[in-house]
């Protein structure tokens, strides 16, 4: 099974866990981490993710998230139709970047992607035609477990 985890997914582990709902979708994303590192499953990054991740300007942050991203098992390119995808995905709502996030993965045709960003995870279950499945990493923790 393919996860593409987006930046903010992939930051939780780093954020300040002072909130419940921040603490508990760490574990989950940690949780999610470890299953790929079993080979349980599959971690999916893209041009766009290393891009987005290589701008942060937080070293700390940054080191950690790079980390996770180079023990990807692919890594998709970006390409024309990629663009052209987004291109659909931002008339529909979604911003520039998110909308390159979620074309990738559906050009990959990964099973799940995973934000902790609540206006993507709103405006994707509003969207009918995306061809993957957009989850909270509580969401993606609770799948994993059925």
């Amino acid at each position: 099974m393919k996860v593409y985890l987006d930046t903010c997914s992939l930051h939780r582990p780093v954020d300040d866990k002072t909130e419940l709902r921040v603490r508990m979708e760490s574990e989950a994303i940690l949780e999610i981490l470890a299953l790929c590192e079993a080979g349980t499953l599959t971690l999916v990054s893209s041009d766009v993710l290393e891009f987005e991740v290589g701008h942060n300007p937080h070293p700390q942050r940054r080191a950690f998230v790079s980390a996770v991203v180079e023990r990807a098992a692919v890594t998709i390119a970006l390409s024309d139709a990629i663009e052209r995808r987004a291109e659909k995905l931002v008339e529909c709502g979604f911003k520039p970047l998110d909308a390159l996030h979620l074309a990738s993965a559906e050009t990959e045709q990964v099973d799940y992607f995973c934000s902790c960003d609540d206006r993507l995870l709103n405006r994707a279950h509003e969207q009918r035609d995306l061809g993957v499945k957009v989850v909270s990493p509580l969401e993606l923790a609770g799948e994993l477990l059925r």
